[in-house]
């Protein structure tokens, strides 16, 4: 196995000059060198083999030994120093001060094909980060993990992606619930790369402590290998800095709505300044339209990171990072230029997006309000959004009120809840959908075809997982290998794969894992 190696984090930022792995704040440091913890008796679950192409490994590096020992952390390897990077955060709002990589660790950073990619551990054990925690991941998590970020790169939705999963042959203690209730559960690691692992908080954490000469140090570093299309200097080259990070926040929080995920954790540490999606933690799709719905237990009371919420928070953490770059500026008028014009472009980019969801490619000053209408119908009873939508693109230019509704009631959770006053409400939202389509040129079939490339027939429901995680704990995978066949498709068809073009289950209403979850991992 080679791999071509590229330490451009590690040779050109500063280290921790303290190399004990024990919990304590670092200074003046971007990271801390940690080696990852041996696990006892590590195998492969599975592996994903495009990713492993895109970074340059073959069928026989995945099968030669060395993989699973370098990617559990049994091994090191050759010429690498494994780190974990430290950087801070503002949680649910609030300023929590120095975080960094408490269970993540990055292996090492290389370069294939002109294209640079960091391959970090996720449960590898302490770092200098990990405060009261032992940096470790169980199976759960790490399945639902390593599922999700294959299934967003399917669905065009930016996102970190992932290698390997790897079961390490130990015993994790887990709260799941913080209820009082721990219980021992399998260990697990997860690989996943990015081009980098840099999020708003390696800058805050700078900011916070007026350490302005390794924020500059960082700011250089970053718009010099990652933001290449950034030739002028001084403070424009960190006003540019931050109107791209920007504008690729706002395109990953669009796909977000437009596929209807949820984070569940937008903290400004896990925020990417790559535009990226990091961190599945307690994640979700909606699956009733519940523009409320959080799938974090920890938010449940404020519902801060609410589907509706997702936009507003996304320039809620662009204001911290533009905080966090004043220094460098010493001008507010720029920031708040870009950050004005987040506001402004994603409503237009909304109105844009929501246009395709529903077939129209012509302009109307009426869409909006045909949109909110829709909005407030879908919540009249209780509806599944994934297949409203995907079902929507069965109905005709000239189907009657009635009929259009029997195409898509089979979204509905309990079609017997569609009394005579609801039934009026949708009567009349399809007079009016009807109406507008009729301003389109496209054929029936063609707007089908457009809508179904924007609306996915399959996404990664949480009692899907779920089942996955159940089996998997039996040692049983089929099921983990058959969603990850199914969610590298997900407009697509896939008859053989229907079952999984269904409703979230009763049983799944209240089952820990399928409604809401903790970030306990």
């Amino acid at each position: 196995m080679v791999l071509n190696l590229n330490k451009l984090f590690t040779k050109e930022l500063p280290a921790d000059t303290d190399t004990n792995n024990v919990p304590r704040q670092v200074y003046n440091a971007c990271f801390s060198y940690v080696s990852p913890k041996i696990p006892s008796n590590p195998s492969i679950i599975h592996v994903v083999h495009q990713m492993a192409e895109e970074i340059g490994l073959n069928k026989n590096d995945i099968e030669d030994e060395d993989f699973v020992a370098f990617f559990s952390g049994a091994k090191i390897y050759p010429n690498t120093q494994p780190f974990a990077l430290c950087y801070a955060g503002h949680q649910f709002g609030n300023w929590a001060g120095q975080l960094g990589d408490g269970r993540a660790i990055n292996l090492m950073e290389i370069n294939h094909k002109e294209k640079n990619f960091t391959l970090q551990l996720k449960g590898a054990g302490p770092t200098p980060y990990s405060r009261t925690a032992d940096g470790l991941a169980v199976l759960r998590s790490s399945i639902r993990e390593y599922l999700c970020a294959e299934a967003m790169h399917h669905l065009g939705v930016p996102t970190t992606r992932s290698l390997s999963l790897v079961l390490t042959g130990d015993e994790v203690l887990r709260d799941i619930m913080y209820n009082g209730n721990p219980a021992y559960e399998k260990g697990a690691i997860v690989c996943r790369v990015a081009p980098s692992f840099i999020r708003f908080g390696n800058f805050e954490i700078f900011a916070a402590r007026q350490d302005h000469t390794n924020l500059k140090l960082l700011a250089d570093f970053t718009i010099l290998h990652y933001f290449p299309s950034i030739k002028v200097t001084g403070k424009e080259k960190y006003i540019q800095f931050f109107e791209a990070v920007s504008k690729s926040t706002l395109e990953m929080i669009l796909n977000w709505q437009r596929v209807g995920f949820v984070h569940g954790v937008m903290n400004t540490d896990n925020m990417s300044i790559h535009g990226i999606t990091i961190d599945y933690g307690p994640y979700g799709w909606l699956e009733d339209y519940n523009p409320t719905w959080t799938p974090n237990t920890t938010d449940n009371q404020n519902k801060r990171y609410r589907f509706e919420n997702q936009p507003q928070i996304g320039l809620w953490n662009l204001y911290q990072l533009a905080n966090a770059l004043y220094p460098l500026i010493e001008e507010t008028q720029p920031l708040e230029a870009i950050l004005d014009a987040y506001t402004k472009a994603y409503d237009l980019k909304y109105l844009q997006m929501m246009q395709s969801k529903l077939g129209l490619q012509i302009n109307d000053k009426e869409d909006r309000d045909l949109i909110q209408e829709l909005i407030d119908v879908l919540q009249a009873i209780e509806t599944d959004m994934t297949i409203f939508f995907r079902n929507l693109s069965l109905v005709l230019k000239n189907d009657t009120p009635e009929t259009a509704l029997t195409k898509i009631e089979f979204a509905f959770y309990n079609a017997n809840d569609c009394n005579e006053s609801i039934a009026l409400k949708w009567h009349n939202w399809f007079t009016k959908y009807s109406n507008r389509l009729q301003l389109e040129t496209f054929s029936d079939a063609e707007r089908s075809s457009a809508m179904n490339q924007v609306n996915p027939k399959y996404v990664l429901r949480n009692y899907m997982a779920q089942l996955s995680i159940d089996a998997a704990e039996k040692e049983d995978y089929s099921i983990l290998k058959e969603l990850f066949e199914l969610l590298q498709k997900p407009y697509e068809e896939q008859p053989e794969y229907e079952k999984w073009y269904a409703k979230r289950p009763d049983w799944a209403r209240v089952k820990i894992g399928c409604s809401m979850l903790s970030c306990s991992s």
